[in-house]
């Protein structure tokens, strides 16, 4: 009879809360399970595996009513099948299986054991390893089969008429020691080309794609990119990956003289050694505000802040659980970081040592963000935020009202409102003068991943212009919400699969979205449509603009970042 081990059931469910979306319960169940130190190779485990695991379950009463009564029992019947063999097969392809094992062990107990070590050249035990490579051959086939056949099932629900777009031809590509490769994407990013992108039908998508020519795309990653951050002062991107790498590239000029120049890139490894360790996935960084130092969060729960040219400067070690969050004070002098272990921490970047720690919450704290040099919020999984002080010993503030996880917490430009976005699909607006919320923003359909401020009104250099919200959700919408009378302004309808990151463009008249279907849309803040479009070839976990508002920049689950020039 086949079975489970703990760790492969444990492997399966963390993949499942993968693929639906929950990732906080993703990481929860990652990091206590120590899913970190499986062996699985996950590139052997088809999507949607568990569903498909349970549903073949269902199918045991009918493999058992269709196996045979003879010498072998049913039971043993399943000890020729691998957990693969039942994701991937139907019945009658697993009762050929059975059949064929079956007559297959009838002829190797006729032969006897002494020719099993003799013939065909097996007596140094050669056999064994051959019918595991041939096992091996069979699996990897088997999950051929199931890719092609569910990109066959995708293709026919998708609506008759729509074209495929055209591959990233002609974009420009760094490779990781900055030569440019012209053409097709290499490397890592194998897709065919990128899907039909299924917008608003209002508007023709191919209208507003973004020239090949106007996209550079950086290579080097060797895992997912998780996050990226325009330097504030220079032509420098920083980017962050499973790879237990960052790197700080330097952009300069147009994409189409990035194909002549080339791309100079600095790696800051986070361990030496082996680069498969999920420990040491980075994921979260920040430049400080002149954009001299960079600082990085790592799933080993360590702080490290680095130089402009990579150096590494110091290594803020105090947390016991991977780090989600980190932030630079307005000043400089304080680095804030979030983690799992549920507490945050004020660091004094001059020292490099811990300056408080403040443990409030119950559960692993989500996201931090400063108010002003000295006071900020936190927000956890245990729905609960809070707003602490330096030097104070309990929070100034307690924010209670959230049903689910609290995602992400944005104080606005002038530090007077905090937005809050959850699981129960709420975005919440909360003000130091009151204790309940002074919104409560309901219009969303599923979980909110991520809230951001325009950078208009008051405290910004467009203080006459309205103050927006802009709320991404699972739901595959982006939301945008009139603050300051409580009401939804628009709807943006465009993405297909969750939205997991949008940055306004520094005059704030544009909104660029990511999501996990692949595109980046550039949004209208003013029109609420689509004015500039992209699709890649992985899910997009972030986007941001450069100081300029002529780059934007997307990191992808490919394992590259991409560049596009934004002109209108």
């Amino acid at each position: 009879m086949i079975s489970l081990t703990s760790s492969e059931l444990n492997y399966l469910i963390f993949r499942y809360l993968n693929e639906s979306g929950f990732a906080h319960s993703a990481f929860a169940l990652g990091y206590e399970a120590g899913i970190n130190k499986s062996t699985i190779d996950g590139n052997l485990v088809p999507p949607g595996a568990l569903v498909t695991f349970i549903q073949k379950g269902i199918q045991y009463l009918e493999l058992e009513a269709n196996f045979g009564n003879d010498d072998l029992d049913t039971d043993e019947d399943f000890q020729f099948l691998n957990p693969l063999d039942l994701i991937t097969k139907d019945v009658h392809e697993l009762q050929k299986i059975v059949k064929e094992k079956k007559e297959a062990k009838r002829k190797e107990k006729f032969k006897g054991k002494e020719k099993d070590i003799t013939e065909n050249g097996r007596e140094h035990g050669h056999g064994i390893p051959m019918e595991k490579e041939k096992d091996f051959a069979k699996e990897k086939e088997n999950e051929k089969h199931l890719r092609e056949k569910e990109k066959i099932e995708k293709e026919k629900e998708k609506a008759t008429g729509k074209e495929k777009e055209k591959p990233l031809e002609g974009a420009s590509v760094a490779n990781p020691s900055g030569d440019e490769v012209n053409g097709r994407l290499e490397g890592n990013a194998t897709d065919t080309g990128p899907e039909p992108m299924d917008i608003c039908t209002s508007v023709d998508s191919f209208s507003y794609e973004i020239s090949s020519s106007d996209v550079t795309v950086l290579q080097g990653h060797t895992s997912e990119v998780f996050a990226c951050a325009w330097n504030p002062v220079g032509p420098f991107l920083a980017s962050g990956s499973g790879d237990s790498t960052a790197r700080i590239w330097t952009i300069d000029g147009p994409s189409s003289s990035n194909m002549q120049n080339g791309h100079h890139n600095v790696v800051l490894r986070h361990f030496k050694g082996r680069t498969n360790e999920k420990s040491k996935d980075v994921t979260t960084l920040d430049w400080n505000v002149d954009g001299a130092l960079l600082a990085t969060g790592s799933y080993d729960g360590q702080a490290r802040i680095w130089s402009r040219d990579g150096e590494l400067i110091s290594t803020l070690n105090k947390h016991k659980g991977p780090i989600f969050s980190l932030k630079w004070n307005k000043k400089g002098d304080y680095l804030l970081s979030g983690s799992v272990d549920k507490t945050a921490i004020v660091w004094d970047v001059k020292t490099g040592e811990w300056k408080q720690q403040f443990e409030f919450h119950s559960a692993p704290a989500l996201d931090v963000d400063w108010r002003n040099n000295t006071s900020f919020a936190t927000c956890s999984t245990d729905s609960m935020i809070y707003v602490c002080k330096v030097g104070e010993n309990r929070p100034i503030k307690t924010f209670s009202g959230h049903q689910g996880e609290v995602n992400a917490i944005k104080w606005d430009p002038s530090g007077s409102l905090l937005a809050s976005c959850s699981d129960d699909s709420t975005a919440k607006i909360w003000t130091m003068k009151q204790d309940s919320c002074l919104l409560d923003l309901k219009e969303h359909a599923k979980e909110i991943y991520t809230v951001r401020w325009s950078p208009t009104g008051a405290g910004t250099n467009h203080p006459n212009r309205q103050l927006v919200l802009a709320s991404a959700s699972f739901d595959s919408t982006i939301k945008l919400w009139e603050v300051d009378v409580g009401r939804l302004l628009h709807n943006l309808n465009g993405h297909r699969d969750p939205v997991y990151s949008v940055a306004f463009s520094p005059n704030g008249e544009y909104l660029a979205s990511g999501s996990l279907d692949k595109c980046l849309h550039v949004w209208s803040v003013k029109e609420a449509k689509i004015v500039k479009t992209f699709t890649g070839n992985g899910g997009i976990f972030e986007v941001c603009w450069n100081k300029e508002g002529d780059k934007i920049a997307a990191c992808f689950a490919n394992n590259v970042v991409c560049v596009l020039d934004f002109r209108m």
